[in-house]
């Protein structure tokens, strides 16, 4: 038992060497066997099922969700469930990757025995590559194992994260041979921010109808006051009687034109507001929105289609939709 705790902080170092050994003694494994492997993913009809007992299984599942939301449509199935009717969600366009160490999974042979007969491709992550799930499989990927990081050697630690970080080689692989991009991503994504940024226009957080404070270039500023304080946007938007945007006029321009001339509420805003402002379309990204607002130092845009106003964007509108 170690007693001191600076011989925790030694174990823990050692435990970490010895797994970063063991991914980097993965690079040597790989050959043409790998990009075989590649190939047949991406050339798969059906799913791509993943399937492992144990720890196994476990880092299965988690590769399985890596080629599924990097553009290979994939799920895990385990190995005993397979045998009680999951079969049933495989059919003969998918590929399967087996995971096991030691390659002699009774539950796994069993899967690929049944499998086998649908004439599916079988690609296997072991490190045994005369073992009965080696010698069942199309392809074999080796895991080059020197020993686990735990110190009895029972605990699946260097080769379970050897065998996870070689699903992930696989998946990224794969995914940079379909040229898979960040709006792909976001597709699968849209929860995330990620997803937010790349996904979400200018018309899904823009303000429209009643929510807009307009005036006509004829209106005093002193009237103006009453939409830019009722809107709460610090701005109103100068309209013709066809909604068609002539300028803006926001709190900033009251305090300069109170500066200049303390009568400036009885001028009109014809003679005040900025004439052809910054605007943005309906269909634009928010992101791009809101890099256009921190370029320009503005906190809104009018939304314009065809030449008329039909909304606007505020910058916290784009905060609050996690744009950001």
């Amino acid at each position: 038992m170690m007693i001191n705790p600076e011989d925790w902080l030694k174990a823990a170092q050692n435990v970490l060497e010895i797994e970063s050994d063991a991914i980097r003694a993965q690079t040597a494994t790989l050959n043409g066997d790998f990009i075989q492997a590649c190939e047949t993913i991406l050339q798969t009809e059906g799913h791509l099922i993943i399937t492992g007992m144990g720890k196994s299984g476990h880092i299965g599942a988690k590769i399985a969700a890596t080629f599924a939301s990097t553009g290979t449509p994939a799920f895990f199935v385990h190995p005993a469930e397979a045998g009680h009717g999951d079969l049933g969600m495989i059919t003969a366009k998918d590929t399967l990757i087996a995971l096991s160490y030691s390659g002699e999974s009774a539950e796994i042979m069993t899967m690929i025995s049944v499998i086998r007969e649908m004439g599916i491709k079988i690609i296997s992550l072991t490190a045994r590559l005369h073992s009965q799930i080696a010698q069942a499989s199309d392809i074999v990927l080796p895991l080059h194992i020197e020993k686990e990081a735990c110190p009895l050697g029972l605990a699946p630690t260097s080769s379970s994260t050897a065998t996870l970080a070689l699903g992930d080689a696989l998946a990224i692989t794969v995914m940079q041979a379909r040229n898979f991009k960040e709006q792909d991503f976001a597709r699968s994504h849209p929860f995330g921010r990620l997803g937010r940024r790349l996904i979400t226009k200018v018309k899904d957080v823009m303000r429209s109808g009643s929510e807009l404070p307009i005036n006509h270039a004829e209106d005093s500023i002193q009237t103006a006051l009453f939409q830019i304080t009722d809107k709460r946007l610090g701005l109103t938007l100068i309209t013709d009687d066809q909604q068609k945007l002539l300028g803006i006029y926001t709190d900033g321009d009251l305090r300069r034109s109170l500066a200049a001339d303390a009568q400036a509420l009885e001028k009109t805003l014809n003679s005040a507001m900025t004439h052809s402002p910054k605007t943005i379309t309906s269909q634009v990204l928010a992101a791009e929105a809101l890099q256009l607002m921190q370029e320009k130092h503005i906190t809104a845009l009018p939304v314009v289609e065809n030449g008329q106003l039909i909304g606007i964007v505020h910058i916290h509108d784009l905060l609050a939709a996690g744009v950001a």
